[in-house]
């Protein structure tokens, strides 16, 4: 199947991502800045009413369910001036908006931008690096277990990817779908770095259809894996909680973060098994058609120090600046690692594969036993 066909069977599914939660007027005001993205905390009423009092714009939000859904509206309205702005893309989608000239030069000053810094190991510029998208933050997607029953009696530690098939982990592992959710995504470009790196690239399809077998848990996005069936973090106290993995696809922090908010006290841990972690990275991007200086602006707002060094607190990601990392308190820096190898996929081989892989994981997934 060739490259085009694969891209316009993507984009299809896109434009089939459910209704967005905003809508735009017809009477757009001379001084508006028009925003889609999904619900990212950082972007707070008193984060935007700064931005207004300093500005003098009108901010405009088109709230959608996430980066997937970001990429589905910016399809569906190219060509025309309903967006300015479009903040989540990350980078297992932003290559699809480039190839489809989605978006807009701007000139922002990268300067104060990580190129992994000896604090955080993290370059926010590896994955792309130029004027049509901005990075305002980034980590690294891994594997979370519940280390007060992944504790080596109750359930064994993983070591391996294909510990996860064995009978031990039957129907115990929630994984957001990579197309519906880019932690998914992040996670399926990881596997395939780990079955390559394996010398053995048959093994990625093979260990998909395993899991499919094993009865893996498949949602349609990070909050339904983590919150409702993950046992290791908050979900347990939320509404339709069911609890029944003891693994999920998250961030190599997210331990950080339920010790944050839990007086340093967490039983989830991020494990760091070579080469299945991946880097995500987050972006701010002028859209084509919309008022780039506008969307200009406020990038520049977004990577400044005041607001980026905020992101850990207010984002619950890491922020993209030279020398900033995560705090100490309440063990948010003790909680989260750096994995020791991560996966290494290329922007570019993102952005030229993407479609057939999705294809060859669908495949795996629905395979005939």
């Amino acid at each position: 199947m060739n490259k085009f066909f694969l891209t316009k069977i993507v984009i299809i599914t896109l434009l089939l991502t459910p209704s967005f939660s905003g809508c735009l007027s017809d009477d757009s005001s001379n001084n508006e800045l028009v925003i889609v993205t999904y619900d990212v905390n950082a972007l707070s009423d008193s984060m935007i009413s700064k931005f207004e009092n300093n500005t003098g714009l009108k901010v405009k939000m088109i709230k959608v369910d996430d980066a997937g859904s970001i990429l589905s509206y910016l399809i569906q309205n190219k060509g025309t001036d309903a967006v300015d702005l479009a903040i989540g893309l990350d980078n297992t989608y932003l290559p699809t908006a480039l190839e489809l000239e989605l978006l807009t030069e701007v000139n922002v000053n990268l300067d104060n931008i990580s190129h992994a810094s000896s604090s955080q190991q993290m370059n926010a510029l590896s994955p792309y690096e130029g004027a049509f998208a901005t990075p305002f933050d980034m980590g690294y997607i891994c594997l979370n277990y519940d280390s007060s029953i992944v504790d080596g009696e109750n359930f064994t530690v993983p070591t391996s990817l294909w510990d996860l098939a064995e009978p031990e982990w039957k129907g115990k592992v929630a994984i957001p779908s990579p197309i519906t959710s880019s932690p998914g995504r992040g996670f399926m470009l990881a596997t395939l770095d780990y079955f390559d790196w394996q010398n053995n690239d048959e093994d990625f399809g093979r260990w998909w259809t395993a899991m499919r077998d094993n009865d893996v848990i498949i949602t349609s996005g990070w909050s339904e894996a983590y919150e409702t069936h993950y046992t290791g973090g908050y979900g347990e106290y939320t509404e339709g909680y069911i609890g029944d993995a003891h693994i999920t696809v998250s961030y190599c922090h997210s331990p950080g973060v339920e010790a944050w908010y839990n007086g340093n006290w967490t039983k989830s841990t991020a494990l760091d098994l070579e080469k299945t972690a991946f880097f995500q990275v987050e972006y701010a991007s002028a859209v084509k058609g919309g008022d780039s200086s506008r969307a200009e602006e406020f990038i520049r707002y977004l990577i400044s120090p005041d607001v980026n060094s905020q992101m850990p607190v207010e984002n619950l990601m890491y922020s993209v600046l030279e020398g900033v990392n995560l705090p100490e308190e309440n063990g948010y820096s003790f909680h989260s690692i750096i994995p020791t190898l991560p996966s290494n996929i290329s922007n570019q081989a993102i952005g030229d594969n993407m479609e057939s892989w999705l294809d060859d994981w669908n495949e795996a997934m629905t395979k005939s036993a």
